[in-house]
Formats: structure tokens, sequence, C-alpha cells
């Protein structure tokens, strides 16, 4: 059995977990067994539907009365006494903040090697793995070693594609004991994010800034064409240090990663911190005075010149097209 963490927020999926799940269901083709994954909380269940078109054969709901948020360390206990009981081959994660973190505490509590970043995977008594190493400029191959598995998918890495044969997934209760030393670090409340309409995460046209914007208020004119766009605006570690931007925008290592359809980046050099943050985009077109910037050189379309002067021309263009 291939056993997969599923990242979701009170019911809604991390898609990064679709992705894991396409990995996971090749690694189970693979090794000859079955796909399973594991839902923590009440608030997990309806997404049992639309992990079954991913593979999913067996679905394993984690219930217990705290679990009503997430508890990284809950979690991890969790997952741990699911792999005593159900002893899968291979464990997944996806490339997540929590995937991360709790397939961590899993492999410390198991004192187990964790795999992270992983792209590719080709099982056997140890698996070779292939993985992103330096923020995304190399890759890396590796043996893992252990039993099980443990291994944490990258993000964006791998398309998410439905498949396999199961229609409706096997639903097995699971009831962890866990106890208040495994609550002390939990989500206890939420402040809402100023930010408004599409986020930077789901968004299918994002528009970044650097920077070459210049300033807070040179941002509105990319506010702008993102809005025309049906997008959303994001900015560069400089951009968000100096304040032009909230640090929630920061695309990069540091950041939000980022896949959309298509990535404007507007007075940006392109550091391999930012890359490491951009590079799930589909295209890449670059706004820069500088023809030799490693974004320009790296994009697949480039204009030359004044960010200030082009995007009030594109966006009169747009109007023209949209009317």
């Amino acid at each position: 059995m291939i056993l997969a963490l599923i990242d979701h927020d009170r019911g809604s999926l991390n898609t990064v977990s679709l992705e894991m799940l396409t990995l996971g269901r090749q690694l189970a083709n693979d090794t000859d067994s079955t796909l399973a994954a594991i839902l923590i909380g009440d608030t997990a269940l309806p997404l049992i539907e639309q992990l079954a078109t991913y593979g999913v054969a067996t679905a394993y709901h984690v219930e217990h009365e705290n679990l009503d948020d997430y508890a990284p360390q809950a979690w991890a206990q969790s997952v741990l006494q699911l792999i005593e009981t159900a002893a899968p081959e291979a464990v997944l994660a996806p490339g997540t903040d929590r995937g991360y973190e709790v397939l961590a505490h899993v492999a410390a509590l198991l004192d187990l090697p964790l795999a992270a970043n992983c792209t590719a995977v080709i099982p056997g008594d140890d698996y070779q793995v292939m993985r992103l190493r330096w923020g995304g400029s190399l890759l890396e191959e590796a043996v893992l070693k252990g039993s099980p598995k443990l291994l944490a998918i990258a993000p964006h890495a791998i398309a998410a594609e439905e498949g396999g044969d199961v229609k409706e997934p096997v639903v097995t209760v699971f009831i962890p004991t866990l106890t208040k030393k495994e609550f002390r670090v939990r989500v206890t409340g939420r402040e809402p994010s100023d930010s408004q309409g599409i986020s930077l995460t789901d968004a299918r046209v994002v528009v970044g800034g650097g920077r070459g914007v210049g300033s807070r208020e040179g941002f509105d004119v990319l506010d702008e064409l993102a809005a025309l766009l049906d997008g959303a605006v994001g900015g560069s570690r400089v951009a968000t240090n100096l304040g032009w931007r909230p640090h929630a925008d920061q695309i990069g290592q540091t950041g939000i990663r980022i896949a959309p359809d298509l990535y404007i980046a507007c007075g940006i050099s392109g550091a391999i911190q930012h890359w490491v943050g951009c590079k799930g985009a589909k295209q890449f077109l670059a706004i820069n005075t500088d023809a030799e910037a490693p974004m320009v050189t790296k994009a697949d379309y480039a204009v030359i010149g004044d960010l200030h002067e082009l995007i009030p021309a594109l966006i009169t263009e747009i109007q023209k097209l949209k009317e």
C-alpha cells in the first residue's frame, strides 16, 4: 500500500495534494499495490469523491474530537499510528508547509530518513529518487532506505492528472489515541487577510513587481493590469521588504510558490530565490529595462523597456480588445 497524506484547511483542498496523488498512483502501479489517502478531521470527508478520480482505493478517515483544525504533532501522531496499523510500503506527503511539517515529525518519531522535494521515484528494496536541491537549481539522484519509505513531493513539479479505475473508495474510520501533549501546538484562531479577490496560489495570471516598480504607488498600474486579466499581483522580496506590498504577497523561496498559466514579471531581475517561487508558471513574460537580467533570459517572451510606459500601453490595448 502507498499511503498519501491529504493537505486540507478545514475541508479546503490544497491542490498540491493532487500532484502528490498523481505520482502516488504511478508508484502504486509500479509496486503492484494500492493507493490510500489519509483524511484528518470531519471537514475532510467531502473530499473523498474528488480523490477517487485520482486513483485512491481506500480513504482512511481520522476521527478525533480535537482534530477540528490543524495541530502538527496530533496529525503526525495520527499518521504514525495508522502506519503501525496499515503497514504501508511508502508514505507520501504533498510539498506544502503542512505536508513537510507533518512528515518531518513522523520521520523523527520513527527515526527514519525523509526524502523531500521529490520529482520522480523508482521503487525497489531501496528507492531511487530524483529531487530538487538548492532552490530548484539542480536535480539530485539519491537512494532512500528504511521502511516505510517517507517522501515529500516537490510542489508544481508534477502535473496533476486524473486516472485509475476506482470509482468509490473504501472509507475506513481510524480513531487515534491522542493526549494533550500532541495539542500543545495547534491553530486556535485566525486573522482574516486584508487582500481581496483572487489569491496568488489560485490565479491563472499573476503580475509580479520588483525593484523596478519604484514605489508603493508604482504597483497601482500592476493592480489595474491584473484586474483586467482576472489575475493577482505579487511582489519580489525587495518589494515587500521596502513595504511596497504586504509580505503575504511575496513570491519566492521564503514566500509563496505559484503556478499560473502566465506570469508577468515587471521590473524583477530574477534572482534564484524569486525563481524558486515562480518557476511553476507555464508561460513567462518579462518586462525589464535590462536585456541581460536573469528573468529576461529565462522568459518565454520579453519586452525591453520602461514598465511605467509599457504597462499603461498594454492596459489600453487590452481595454480595446475587451470593448
